[in-house]
């Protein structure tokens, strides 16, 4: 049997979907932009500047859910865990992509 409590860190992923409703586009786009605008970004080493890419947020709203959303809090507390990266990444619907279970292949 597997020892659950091995001392050694131990790489596992996580694959999650959450589906969300966007019932203001507007105060969406808005805090994206803000977050953006507060973000430590070194622009000079940017294909843009923080304008196009504040355009670019409030031209797609999935692409500013995408730039707020914080992975990194789904094991926010839990002991003995380390986030360790990851992305999120926001497309239009329906259909939500399916993305296959382990092993289903």
């Amino acid at each position: 049997m597997e020892n659950v409590h091995a001392s050694a860190p131990l790489a596992l992923h996580l694959y999650c979907r959450v589906d969300v409703l966007v019932t203001d586009a507007g105060a969406l786009t808005d805090h994206a932009v803000a977050e953006l605008r507060d973000a430590d970004v070194d622009w000079s080493a940017e294909d843009d500047d923080l304008e196009s890419a504040a355009g670019e947020l409030r031209g797609s709203i999935a692409d500013s859910l995408g730039a707020v959303a914080d992975i990194s809090r789904l094991i926010e507390g839990v002991p003995g865990v380390e986030f360790r990266g990851g992305w999120c990444r926001a497309e239009p619907g329906p259909p939500p992509r399916e993305i296959p279970a382990p092993g289903s292949r």
